[in-house]
This record gives C-alpha cells, structure tokens and sequence, in this order.
C-alpha cells in the first residue's frame, strides 16, 4: 500500500517538554565557574556540569551549599534569604534567582 500524499499524513500534536529559564546565559555561565571553583572539581568532573546540575549530584553537602551561595552573594552583590537559599538545588534554579534579584 503507498503512502498517503503528504497533505493526508497525520501530524503528532505532542510537543516537546521543555523549560523556559529566566536567567541570562552570561549569569549561568558564572555560576556554573563559581560551583566549580567551591567544589574544586576536576577537569573530567567540570566537564560534566550544566545548568540543570544538581549541587548534591556534583558533591556538595549542605556546607558546600552555604559556601556557594556565599560565593554566589558576594560575586553578584546580593543577598540571598535563607528561605530562597535552602530552595536552591541546582545550577539553573540558582542562575535565575540571582537574576530576579540583580533585576
């Protein structure tokens, strides 16, 4: 049996799941050297890091959580609430917190 001309095929309405983030690349990019350098990852391990990693997944205990966003507060010149603070797992979710506070 051929192939119904073209105009006939159906088409998937599924879309892609995908997720808008609110931070500048330039801001990712930033905190994606910062966690680096506070967890002295190696250059296999830095390799590996994106924006959707996970602190937890790169290493860092609760204290090298505090000791990023230390970092994170005094390269931006912010003050991150300790409520805000303890909602940041990943790169990205702390990219975009910063930008909404620099904005």
């Amino acid at each position: 049996m051929a192939a119904p001309p073209r105009s006939l095929r159906l088409v998937s309405l599924r879309t892609p799941r995908f997720r808008v983030y609110a931070a500048k690349a330039e801001t990712v990019n930033k905190v994606m050297e910062i966690v680096k350098q506070q967890l002295a990852l190696g250059a296999d391990a830095a390799a590996a890091v994106t924006p959707e990693s996970k602190f937890t997944d790169l290493g860092a205990d609760s204290l090298d959580t505090v000791e990023i966003v230390m970092a994170l507060e005094e390269e931006f010149n912010i003050t991150v609430e300790e409520d805000n603070a303890q909602n940041i797992t990943t790169i990205q979710e702390a990219a975009d917190l910063i930008d909404k506070l620099v904005a």
